[in-house]
């Protein structure tokens, strides 16, 4: 049976929007029909969301930034501080609904493009392709076939790793009745926060002028808090942190995002493939996603659209790999500091070669000096270690759901 489309793209998130939009670009050697499902609006469907990735000026989708900023600064529990200023890099932030918006303008002017609206219940591999079924109560139908099938969902499991944690955020688009932020300068990590038992947390913030910041509350830990839990850790961190004194919440957003050393699939078939977090975009020390995305959707297109056999591209090579799990391994388990741990890279290691670290760009000469910038002895005995770790299971059989708050606008310093 022929397939309908030559790419079907499950997933209107970070991944799958970035894929249809690097495969419907101008000039394609080999025209290809694509179709993008993605579930109506309701709770399958995200609500907005910020990205957040460095690169130089100039980038694609610098038109639509919500902000940037030249310099970054991370402080360490006992308010030492550290500014960065770079020289060929900006931090950048971008919210996804306006990412959608400007990849909607290039969609619209594709008539090989389908834009399909459904709730998928299973993707599955055929001899001819992959085919997307919707339904469930009253029996699966087949709502699309494709040559090739990309999967941009979350997974239901995590798979058997060593370490697995979590970086659960919640964060509140404030806006103060006095000055106090400086729009020149994101705060990357402010560790004045109460440390979890396993993990660190740190306070977050990306101003967008003088009254106006994404304000976050950021956890590295095995597990999420619940609602009240977050909100009383943003109100210690704008009140007795900050300072902010009185300000008006605008908007909200919450993530969680894996960050473990299991092996993730990139093929769950013959002709299906999985992209984005599901397919290891996101960077398991960090969480950083968005800009290895963009590596591993542009780097599909290109084959696709030249006419070339897909080769799936790794988001990370196999040595970050290998230093991410020795990274989770030694903060799990408190063997090296976590607040500490970041504070003194930022410190002793030039901004912009331990961006490209945690980029996954950076080549092996400046990974073996950045690993001398980290206790050494508490590293080794993490490598010795991890071989005879069992991978085990995490027990959160799927990623809990984000708390459950208003989201109209209050004012006052207790959202």
């Amino acid at each position: 049976m022929p397939a309908d489309f030559d790419v079907v793209i499950v997933g209107a998130g970070a991944a799958g929007l970035s894929l249809a939009h690097h495969l419907c670009a101008p000039g394609s050697a080999t025209p290809l029909s694509v179709a993008l499902v993605d579930a109506p609006p309701g709770p399958l469907r995200p609500p907005p969301r910020t990205w957040c990735f460095w690169e130089p000026p100039g980038g694609a989708y610098d038109s639509s930034l919500a902000a940037s900023w030249p310099q970054l600064r991370v402080r360490g529990a006992d308010g030492s501080c550290t500014v960065s200023r770079f020289s060929r890099l900006r931090y950048k932030m971008l919210r996804s609904d306006t990412f959608e918006a400007l990849v909607e303008r290039r969609l619209s002017r594709t008539p090989a493009l389908c834009r399909i609206e459904a709730n998928v219940s299973a993707v599955r591999d055929v001899p001819y392709g992959g085919e997307i079924l919707t339904g469930a109560d009253c029996g699966e139908r087949v709502l699309a076939r494709g040559r090739l099938v990309f999967d941009s969902r979350p997974l239901r499991r995590l798979p058997p790793a060593r370490t697995t944690l979590f970086q659960h955020f919640t964060g509140w688009f404030v806006r103060t009745e006095r000055p106090m932020f400086d729009p020149a300068t994101a705060e990357l990590m402010d560790f004045r926060t109460p440390q979890p038992a396993r993990g660190l947390s740190f306070g977050y913030v990306l101003p967008l002028d003088q009254r106006t910041a994404l304000v976050e509350y950021t956890e590295f830990s095995p597990f999420p808090l619940d609602a009240e839990g977050y909100r009383r850790a943003l109100l210690h961190y704008t009140d007795d942190v900050l300072g902010l004194g009185r300000f008006h919440v605008t908007a909200r957003e919450h993530g969680v995002i894996p960050m473990t050393d299991g092996r993730l699939a990139l093929r769950a078939g013959r002709s299906v493939y999985r992209i984005g977090t599901a397919g290891g975009a996101t960077r398991p020390s960090t969480g950083y996603t968005f800009a290895a995305v963009q590596r591993q959707t542009r780097a599909i297109a290109a084959q696709l659209r030249a006419g070339r056999p897909l080769r799936m591209p790794l988001p990370y090579g196999r040595r970050a790999r290998a230093m991410d799990a020795v990274m989770l391994r030694a903060l799990d388990s408190g063997r090296v500091d976590g607040a500490e741990f970041f504070s003194r890279l930022f410190r002793d290691v030039p901004a912009e070669r331990l961006l490209s670290f945690m980029d996954g760009s950076s080549r092996l000469h400046e990974d073996l000096l950045i690993g001398l910038r980290t206790p050494v002895v508490p590293m080794l005995l993490t490598v010795a270690e991890l071989p005879f770790i069992p991978r085990r299971e995490h027990p959160t059989a799927s990623f809990p759901p984000a708390p459950a708050s208003p989201t109209d606008s209050e004012g006052g310093t207790s959202p």
